[in-house]
């Protein structure tokens, strides 16, 4: 699983990247996680705020910072995709 954080660097996005990590080590699933930070290649995915999160080249969520429980299930769900 391919999984690239959009942000800045900002407070929710440092937040979003350390619960991916924690989310995938508890759900035992194996992803290259990487952070977008470029403000221009964030706008190529289609998304005016941040954070995002994009897993396997699709935008599945942008403009906030998901709950844990909200977070594993996206990771849940987009893990065979």
């Amino acid at each position: 699983m391919e999984i690239i954080l959009l942000g800045p660097g900002c407070p929710n996005c440092i937040t979003l990247e350390k619960n991916t990590i924690a989310a995938l080590e508890e759900l035992n699933i194996t992803a290259n996680v990487q952070k977008e930070q470029d403000i221009v290649k964030i706008m190529s995915y289609g998304i005016m705020r941040t954070p995002g999160i994009v897993i396997n080249g699709k935008v599945v969520l942008s403009g906030r910072l998901p709950s844990m429980s909200e977070l594993k299930e996206l990771l849940r769900t987009h893990c065979n995709s």
